[in-house]
């Protein structure tokens, strides 16, 4: 897990590239080196997670000096892959690095669909003077770009190509929707400042003196389709059982020490009970976040789970006091809005695995999307936020200009099934990606890896693909993944109720907070793009919430998000 920087024509300033590794180096503090000739300059800060060796490190030249590549992620099958390429590949280290400039040397573009893992990576041809850069399959690792006057930036972070030179300045059609419908990218290309766009995850592109060629590489529609529905019930849930062992194993590939993320629910009970069935002997550490507020805290759970196992806990506590002392300091690594308290609470983890010598830890994103486990997908709408009534967002506080600049975003439906397709459009366009751009900025700004085992393309693409009274049941959500845990873990062992909140951020704002909130929302008369707001509306809407209306606090950390980003 790393950070990668590039400055592709023009007079290349070498001073540059340096400012630029300079304010990414959170992102990989073992390492800092750059690689550049008459046309390219590549840079590169290193987190050392697999092959602790100088000789690992980037930007990697491959045997025959013609690619230069630098990347970001693991591939988490590169064992495997390192054994088909021997025969074609002279390997002098042990890092999965090697493996993929390999890789690529050997089949160009194609190794994209050989790679199982999280990647961003960028490799300059010496020969045919191109770049070319890919992500992938579910964007977890991140990759942004600019192209002005003939020069082509790239980067891990927007922060980064910003103090390349180029101005930050608000894309206020995103913001605008951001706002409206509480989107954050209309596209998958979008960011919330201009000039500044995100290579797609499943998507690479080539850069050949200034002009960029972009395209899909990964077909999830099309994969899905090629599995059986007619497989019956105990054989789906052997084969699924098989892949879930698979991807755990593969993402246990490290030459530092690994933990891993828990709270009350089943996916992180299904986590628990595969980590210690496979791994118990060796004690992995366990960490969990938790508010000292009953209501919202599932310590009760996550510690009646542990005693079952002998993993060892380390509870994280979040309190109101630091919350927004921590987001100010969180905007600045997350660079656009991110997701409120929770990721405060989440980045403590982070923060205090770190301080532990932890540098890798696994979590349980993705199966709620794969198994249909939001509360949205059984009542069969095209809600996107759990656990409201009404519409979280306060589009009313926009000046009617500003509003008018707000783009619905329309998803694609290509399985016409309603589950389904809300299914793909929050693996594809919201819950995935903002909660992947969260957690890689978190995980990041601690300099510690985060791995995603549920998130292995060939687990969402099975259980995806299964029929519906798998996933549902009776009213009951994530049926077989429910049965699978239970097979593993106590039958006395209760979960958390599943819950659209995990902190008391409504209460904490409306109370513990009002002051500051008060303050930062005032600020917003003096701010740079107060012409945005219906300035008294605004503040009409906040008197309505510390009066009272607090079913969602969203709207209210929307206007935090902009004074700690834009001012």
């Amino acid at each position: 897990m790393c950070g990668i920087a590039g400055i592709y024509g023009g007079n290349i300033d070498l001073g540059c590239m340096d400012i630029m590794l300079d304010i990414q180096k959170h992102r990989g503090p073992d390492n800092t080196s750059k690689w550049n000739d008459d046309s390219i300059f590549l840079g590169h800060n290193r987190l050392s997670i697999i092959d602790l060796s100088e000789e690992a490190n980037q930007p990697f030249v491959s045997n025959d000096n013609r690619y230069i590549l630098v990347f970001n992620g693991e591939i988490y099958n590169y064992l495997e892959l390192k054994i088909e390429l021997e025969q074609h590949y002279n390997f002098k280290t042990n890092s999965d690095t090697e493996v993929l400039i390999a890789a690529f040397s050997h089949w160009g573009k194609d190794c994209l669909l050989k790679l199982n893992g999280m990647f961003a990576f960028a490799i300059w041809d010496t020969q045919k003077k191109s770049l070319f850069a890919a992500r992938d399959r579910f964007g977890v690792k991140p990759l942004y770009y600019n192209l002005s006057k003939g020069v082509f930036t790239f980067a891990s972070e927007i922060k980064t190509i910003h103090t390349s030179g180029i101005p930050k300045i608000p894309n206020e059609s995103v913001w605008a929707s951001y706002f409206v419908y509480g989107s954050y990218g209309v596209m998958p290309n979008d960011t919330f400042w201009e000039g500044i766009h995100q290579l797609p995850g499943s998507h690479f592109m080539t850069v050949i003196d200034g002009v960029i060629s972009i395209k899909k590489w990964y077909f999830f529609e099309d994969e899905v389709k090629k599995y059986s529905r007619n497989e019956n019930y105990e054989t789906v849930k052997s084969n699924y059982i098989k892949l879930l062992k698979d991807s755990i194993k593969l993402r246990f590939r490290a030459d530092v020490k690994v933990g891993f993320n828990v709270s009350g629910g089943v996916d992180s009970s299904t986590l628990l009970a595969f980590v210690n069935m496979m791994y118990g002997e060796d004690n992995i550490e366990a960490y969990t976040f938790y508010t000292n507020d009953e209501y919202y805290d599932e310590l009760y759970w996550v510690e009646n789970m542990i005693e079952t196992t002998s993993s060892p806990l380390t509870k994280v506590l979040t309190t109101a006091e630091t919350v927004i002392s921590s987001s100010k300091a969180l905007s600045f690594y997350q660079d656009e809005p991110f997701g409120g308290i929770p990721t405060i609470a989440y980045n403590k983890i982070f923060e205090t695995a770190r301080a532990n010598g932890t540098l890798v830890l696994l979590d349980g994103q993705g199966m709620d999307e794969q198994w249909a486990g939001y509360d949205y997908y059984n009542k069969n709408n095209n809600a996107i936020i759990q656990g409201v009534n009404k519409s979280p967002f306060r589009p009313n506080v926009l000046k009617e200009d500003f509003f008018k600049k707000a783009i619905k975003p329309i998803y694609p439906k290509p399985f016409n099934d309603k589950i389904l397709d809300m299914q793909f459009r929050d693996l594809f366009y919201t819950k995935i990606p903002r909660a992947l751009r969260f957690n890689d900025r978190v995980s990041m700004s601690n300099s510690t890896e985060l791995r995603e085992p549920f998130l292995d393309y060939r687990l969402v693409e099975y259980a995806f693909a299964q029929p519906i009274d798998f996933k549902i049941k009776n009213g009951v959500q994530k049926y077989m993944l429910r049965d699978i845990v239970g097979e593993y873990l106590s039958d006395t062992i209760s979960y958390a109720p599943k819950r659209p909140l995990q902190t008391p951020q409504r209460e904490w704002l409306a109370n513990e907070l009002k002051d500051e909130v008060s303050t930062i929302i005032d600020s917003i008369k003096d701010s740079n793009f107060k012409h945005w707001f219906n300035l008294e509306k605004l503040e009409n809407e906040w008197l309505q919430y510390i009066n009272g209306d607090q079913e969602s606090s969203f709207h209210i950390w929307q206007w935090l998000s902009y004074i700690q980003l834009i001012n």
